[in-house]
């Protein structure tokens, strides 16, 4: 089969790899109709490197439909539609009990200290072949992948891998008040969704920061009000002031580490993914190689008693928070990778409709084919030809 694998820091290829193969009963092999980019595979494009060999298979946001299944997957059978979410998680261990899918003890790689295995990410989540590929060996599969009706494109459901779960956790981990302002940095793809999301269970004001032009015109197309920070100084004084001086309800931090942050923390990330791997992975485990502008912006943003939700990847040791004014402000943090499945319930009515409640239709704005995946890295990295969603088409 054809798959876009990594070969080296900022160069992806796609080549001929081997077919996966049913290797436990609970596999499942699914022939991949749509696959996204995902911000985070810029991490791995550009920085994590280290924990990466070349020819490692990239991706973490597939569906397709299912061409075979081990002996102990009955929920789902050859023929069936299916979107995969990007974490692997068993559904009965401890933790998959309490709806903690991301942690699954099933699948945790304790090797390296880690939470639930990640299709497409890394040493450090299980070194799992991923999802950008024409066919994709799916693990835990009695549990993991999700059956979703015929009647719309796949783009209306290929979300519930990652953006929408994600999203809707980063809202729900935020403490959204009815009515309440919402200020959200970055407008990514997450950002994008996050910005709907609370808009729709009930924000009265959704506020946004980025600077590029198109993911502003896409945001105010869902009525949400974005600070443009090339040409405001100070967003939180912003913040305070359109907010009577008191500060976003919960602020949703969806940027993470490809921030813009000072010129050392910019030129630490770049020089950490220089090294060789093992003296890389200890500087990125160790030192404050993380750019740090858009949390610093959610803590100084948020107020008093308020929540900051972090949906944003970070990948290595970041500099100190500002403890003493979160501790005097009374923030709540909350963050981490999103139980993917416990969120498919709450969300799965919202797509199925002839409406489109969340604006799911105005995400993607390119849909390559797997072959012309390195130029779509290339163009999603550099926020080139108004690029905010890619779609791979295997």
């Amino acid at each position: 089969m054809r798959a876009l694998t990594w070969q080296g820091t900022g160069k992806v290829a796609v080549e001929t790899v081997p077919d996966p193969k049913i290797q436990e009963p609970t596999d499942a092999i699914v022939r991949i109709t749509s696959t996204a980019i995902c911000g985070s595979d810029l991490h791995l494009y550009d920085v994590l490197g280290m924990y990466l060999d070349a020819g490692d298979v990239l991706g973490h946001e597939p569906m397709g439909i299912v061409e075979e299944v081990g002996a102990e997957v009955t929920h789902i059978k050859p023929g069936d539609r299916v979107v995969i979410p990007f974490n692997i998680s068993c559904g009965h261990c401890w933790m998959c009990s309490r709806g903690l899918y991301a942690q699954c003890e099933t699948t945790q790689v304790k090797e390296q200290g880690k939470g639930a295995s990640l299709f497409g990410y890394t040493k450090l989540y299980g070194q799992v072949p991923g999802g950008q590929a024409e066919y994709l060996r799916v693990p835990q599969a009695q549990f993991g992948p999700i059956k979703v009706p015929d009647g719309h494109p796949d783009e209306r459901y290929l979300f519930l891998s990652d953006v929408l779960t994600t999203s809707w956790q980063a809202v729900q981990f935020a403490d959204l008040e009815p009515g309440g302002t919402v200020l959200v940095t970055g407008l990514g793809p997450i950002g994008q969704m996050t910005a709907r999301i609370a808009r729709h269970l009930g924000a009265g004001r959704v506020l946004a920061v980025d600077n590029v032009r198109e993911r502003i015109t896409m945001a105010e197309r869902h009525g949400i009000e974005v600070l443009n920070f090339d040409s405001i100084d100070d967003i939180p004084a912003a913040v305070l002031d359109m907010t009577g001086g008191r500060g976003a309800d919960s602020v949703i931090e969806a940027v993470g580490m490809e921030a813009h942050g000072t010129p050392f923390q910019s030129a630490a990330m770049k020089a950490a993914g220089m090294l060789p791997d093992p003296l890389a992975r200890k500087a990125t485990e160790t030192f404050g190689v993380d750019r740090m502008g858009a949390l610093r912006t959610a803590f100084a943003s948020v107020r008093r008693g308020g929540t900051v939700s972090i949906v944003g990847v970070y990948g290595g040791e970041a500099d100190p928070f500002p403890m003493m004014d979160l501790f005097d402000k009374g923030v709540t943090l909350r963050m981490g990778q999103a139980h993917v499945k416990r969120w498919v319930d709450d969300i799965m009515p919202l797509l199925t409709g002839d409406d489109d409640p969340l604006g799911v239709d105005d995400l993607v704005t390119h849909r390559p084919s797997l072959e012309e995946a390195p130029h779509a890295y290339e163009i999603f990295k550099k926020k080139e030809d108004g690029c905010v969603k890619v779609v791979l088409k295997p």
